[in-house]
């Protein structure tokens, strides 16, 4: 675009607007730094974004069965009713022991208050269908993100009875009431419950039926109101007690009278009554020296995470007065130390980047005003998109603070050029002679016409290029648009104070004695070394131009040589054990084996705490089942280890050290987990799915899957679920046999569910707690198949039958727990690598299965885990990234009206990854979204230094034509000289603020760096390249088009 042209467009009327109302636009200017401030002190702070589903949980207690009957009666229901729900993506169950929990998974962008709602609707249908003594409940309103903080309580006088009483009745509600908190889960130690242990031969003696019991004991435990009574002059309210408050309340509970003599039968005649620990499936253990009690905070769907914590961590060192003196609460996890390093490192990289673009700036001007005026653009752009950030409610984490850091330096390059040119201009107007100089502020206005429209558009350019990352979908665009928000804002910021309040800060600022280009020995060295380049270059364009080709197809080498994966590691600051158990082991068992591995992991010297769970904890956010332990593992600051340990060989020295039979190792971090576990339900990076009808078949299936993965290279651990792990005592009732006694098959189930399992009939209510009251028989009646044959059965007609008469038990192996994907059963594989990427080893693996595997009719297998990411993030951007260079073109196109002048400009784009993937190569790393992210930034950014380097040539050739001085090839290779060499300074500028603008984060080590390397690594590399070739291939291909054009121009003025 020539400067005439550009005078007269839209952004030269704003900029003159500006300049002729300066007092306006310097009140908009303070009006959004004051705000941006505002908005920087009252923006949510998180740690990443949230980037768990849309998630609504439905937890139902079925108690005292086994995972086939929850699995038939109350899962298998549900999930194929959930199915049907609006914009339902994913529904999976699990059915465990009396527990069944249905995850309902929603489509990007669904409010989750919608989505519970349209649940509970969905529910409200099927209540009626499930069976007697099924309690149904929706989850929390919480995410997988949401586990923030853990404690636990530790005591030397307190049984672990106590603790639990003290965390579920006082710790529990008192935090429950934080603004913030959904949930406070509790997990470990033991309820206490009220045990009636039923002695049959007493029945019998008595011939009390066993319903006649569980009738009186409810029936004992009540208090009613009476209404009121009136006596002189006072109401009094009337109420009849009878809240069983203790045992021996229990004890004189009354069933009914003897037959032989009349006198009153008492509970604790025909039972003996105790207190015990509840039935658990999940216990807590603290640094290997024991059981313990734990309290797990999860906070409200789009909570700050760091406000919440900070009121739970106040609310407990004011709870701790009201405990006795000898119980400690001890901080197990705790996020808000992940959220500060990451958001200070952040900082730190933005103040630093800042710094070293202001050095940049000034170093380049030798005029501190000038100066200022380019770098007062950085902090009220970024206060800008602050602004913008907590008006759209996007929380400050890693991803939004990094957005910002990755623009910084491409920020302040419309306000250099825009300073520079009129800093040129001014040195220019002071050589005239005193009549013909114009005045100061036509000057700028002139000066600022003439690059302020291509300045913006350019900018435009880097803003607009960036929104193919707004398609994104699921976890990556949860994950990278709070990136693309905050850039664009940054960068639309910066462009509009680029045309509004950096022309008028010129005016006020730029005065006084300015230095020539020509005189600034940066400029001088720059010239030197340019000079002799730029002859070359024209002389051999042919030459030069056929290097860089060979360049360009030389580098398909390093690229099919990158690997790939989903999303570099982000190291969360503390570790997560998770291996797996063989099914069917007992809690006794679990807890021998947790102690263990807790104790060898706490001997770590890097280790500060470490916090053991086995089954699940007290919320429907957890679907363990009891095979599973889940170890949070508390790291001190990294200065505090050993020297030369890093991250990686940690993990491998704890993998080396806890080698225990039976036991499968997993090592991960917290919050990667819980997203990955609650967005596919599989907990390693990769995880296969086989589902089909028949649990045995899945099992063999998993089974072989698991021994061909084994053997594939890359492969730390493999592990396949085996839902038939499970032991089962099963009574095959004889319906000849019950049907001559005159019973019922529910009889026989009632005396099972009862006296043998053991059912919680009624509550005490002590004050603020309840405790469960449970009847079954005594253990002498039930420990073994002898025993329960000889379980008596009350007749109707009066007298009791054996059980062994009314049929038979078998012991069978079935389902400890089935999971289930759109109301298919599953087996799931579990598939930890190491030192290969997952894109590689996927490929490798699938080989091996389609090669080995033959899946029976009805069964099918998906890959999930990072691969289910992944392959929808590849597929995604093949489509993204050609509509982001179309949109460049369009704007370039917009910006320059020339076809041949946008090509010359997008040359610099296959340039640019010349850098970027060989920088990739050599540092490393994977192709991953984060990595594809950055090279989008890329190609905006290449644009923009591309539009800055044509404008000068352009500028310097009109100049050239507009005065005559074209008049032969040496003319023109003296404007492509003026155009390229001496306008060297500001070329540099804008290149050299970008570059090094990014490389506090390429050498930054801080949290949350391991991402933003990723993003700034194809930038880095591709501006080196682009500007080598900028500089040197755009001057010869600019000489060999506008030699055609001074043909003509020559051949004109000759006629």
């Amino acid at each position: 675009m020539t400067s005439d042209q550009n005078k007269e467009g839209l952004i030269s009327k704003l900029i003159e607007w500006s300049i002729n109302n300066k007092f306006l636009v310097i009140i908009f200017t303070v009006a959004i730094i004051a705000l941006g401030i505002w908005a920087l002190l009252t923006t949510k702070v998180d740690a990443i974004p949230d980037l768990s589903d849309v998630q609504v949980i439905i937890m139902s207690e079925y108690e005292g069965q086994g995972p086939q009957i929850v699995e038939d009666q109350v899962t298998y229901p549900l999930t194929t009713k959930m199915l049907s729900v609006p914009f339902a993506k994913d529904v999976r169950g699990f059915s465990m022991f009396g527990l069944s929990m249905v995850y309902v998974t929603f489509e990007d962008g669904t409010d989750i208050y919608w989505a519970r709602s349209r649940v509970l609707e969905y529910l409200s249908t099927i209540q009626a269908q499930m069976p007697a003594g099924v309690k149904m409940q929706l989850g929390p309103d919480a995410t997988g993100l949401g586990w923030v903080y853990q404690y636990v309580l530790n005591s030397d006088k307190h049984d672990l009875q106590e603790l639990r009483s003290i965390q579920d009745y006082f710790l529990r509600y008192e935090l429950n009431s934080i603004e913030g908190v959904s949930e406070v889960a509790s997990v470990g130690g033991f309820v206490k419950q009220y045990q009636v242990n039923i002695d049959p031969t007493k029945l019998a003696y008595y011939n009390i039926p066993l319903q006649m019991v569980e009738m009186a004991i409810k029936r004992s435990n009540n208090d009613v109101g009476g209404r009121v009574i009136e006596m002189g002059e006072m109401e009094y309210m009337v109420r009849a007690l009878g809240y069983i408050k203790n045992v021996d309340d229990l004890k004189n509970v009354a069933i009914g009278n003897s037959p032989k003599t009349g006198a009153p039968i008492y509970l604790r005649d025909i039972a003996t009554i105790d207190i015990g620990p509840e039935l658990r499936r999940g216990l807590a253990d603290w640094n290997g020296e024991g059981e313990t009690v734990g309290g797990i905070i999860v906070i409200r769907y789009g909570e700050n995470a760091l406000s919440v914590i900070n009121k739970v961590k106040e609310r407990l060192a004011e709870l701790k007065k009201s405990l006795p003196d000898d119980i400690k609460i001890d901080v197990a996890y705790d996020r808000s130390t992940l959220i500060e390093s990451a958001i200070d490192n952040l900082k730190g990289k933005l103040f630093e980047e800042t710094l070293i673009v202001a050095l940049v700036i000034i170093a380049f001007l030798l005029h501190i005003r000038s100066s200022f005026v380019a770098i007062f653009t950085l902090p009220t752009a970024v206060l800008f998109s602050f602004l913008i950030m907590r008006l759209q409610g996007i929380n400050a984490n890693i991803m939004s603070l990094g957005g910002i850091a990755i623009a910084i330096g491409a920020m302040v390059d419309a306000s250099i050029v825009m300073v520079e040119n009129a800093a040129t201009h001014l040195s220019a107007e002071k050589d005239k002679p005193l009549s013909e100089r114009k005045s100061h502020w036509a000057v700028i206005l002139e000066s600022g016409k003439e690059v302020g429209p291509s300045i913006f558009y350019s900018l435009l350019v880097i803003t607009v290029s960036f929104l193919p990352v707004f398609t994104l979908e699921q976890q990556e665009g949860r994950m990278f648009k709070p990136l693309a928000f905050t850039k664009t804002y940054a960068m639309a910021g910066a462009a509009i104070l680029a045309v509004t309040i950096v022309p008028v800060l010129i005016g006020y600022l730029v005065r006084g004695k300015l230095r020539k280009e020509e005189d600034n020995p940066i400029t001088k060295i720059l010239i030197k070394i340019y000079h002799p380049i730029v002859d070359f270059v024209m002389n051999k364009r042919w030459w030069v131009m056929g290097a860089a080709l060979v360049i360009i197809l030389v580098t398909i080498i390093p690229y099919s040589k990158l690997g790939s994966e989903f999303m570099p590691p982000l190291y969360e600051g503390d570790l997560l054990y998770m291996p797996t158990t063989l099914p069917g082991i007992s809690i006794t068992k679990a807890k021998e084996i947790l102690q263990q591995t807790d104790k060898i992991i706490k001997t770590f010297p890097e280790v500060e705490s470490v916090f053991g769970k086995i089954g699940r904890a007290e919320t429907a956010t957890d679907p363990a089942p009891l095979t599973m332990i889940e170890t949070t593992i508390l790291l001190k600051p990294q200065e505090q280890w050993r020297e030369g340990m890093t991250p990686d060989k940690l993990v491998d020295e704890l993998d080396n050290a806890v080698h225990i039979a039976g036991l499968t190792n997993s090592w991960t971090m917290p919050i990667k987990t819980r997203i990955d576990m609650l967005s596919t339900g599989i907990k390693t990076p990769i995880g296969i799915k086989i589902a089909g009808p028949d649990l045995a078949l899945l099992d063999s299936l998993g089974e072989k899957v698991e021994a061909l993965v084994k053997n594939v290279s890359g492969t730390r651990s493999a592990f396949a679920e085996r839902s038939l792990g499970g032991n089962y005592v099963d009574f095959e009732i004889d319906r000849n046999a019950i049907a001559r006694y005159g019973l019922t098959v529910s009889d026989i189930q009632d005396v099972f569910n009862t006296a043998v399992g053991g059912m919680n009939i009624t509550q005490t209510v002590e004050g603020l707690e309840r405790y469960p009251v449970n009847m079954r028989y005594q253990r002498d009646y039930r420990e073994n198949i002898d025993q329960l044959k000889r379980v008596l059965v009350s007749l109707p007609s009066g007298g009791s039958v054996p059980l062994e008469q009314l049929g038979k038990i078998v012991i069978r192996v079935g389902a400890s727990m089935i999971k289930s994907e759109n109301a298919r059963p599953n087996v799931w594989v579990y598939i930890d690598i190491h030192d290969i990427d997952v894109g590689t080893y996927i490929k490798n693996a699938k080989e091996v299965i389609d090669k080995h595997l033959v899946l029976p009719a009805g069964y099918s297998i998906k890959w999930s885990g990072q691969f289910e990411f992944m392959e929808r993030a590849e597929s995604h951007l093949l489509l993204v990234i050609p509509l982001t260079l179309l949109i460049v073109i369009v704007l370039l196109y917009m910006n320059t009206k020339s076809a041949i002048k946008t090509g010359i400009v997008l040359l610099a784009l296959p340039f640019s990854m010349v850098g970027a993937i060989w920088y990739l190569y050599l540092a490393g790393f994977n192709l991953s979204v984060a990595v594809w992210v950055g090279i989008i930034a890329l190609l905006g950014v290449d644009a923009e230094t591309g539009v800055v380097m044509l404008l000068y040539l352009d500028i310097s050739y009109e100049k050239f034509k507009k005065n005559g001085m074209l008049k032969s090839l040496d003319d023109l290779r003296e404007a492509v000289f003026e155009g390229a060499v001496k306008r060297i300074r500001p070329k540099m500028m804008t290149v050299m603020t970008t570059l090094l603008g990014l490389l506090p984060i390429v050498i930054g080590l801080g949290t949350g760096s391991d991402v933003m390397k990723r993003i700034a690594a194809p930038m880095v590399g591709g501006i080196l390249t682009s500007m080598i070739m900028e500089l040197t291939v755009y001057p010869a291909i600019f000489f060999a088009i506008k030699k055609r054009e001074m043909k003509n121009i020559v051949d004109e003025s000759n006629k």
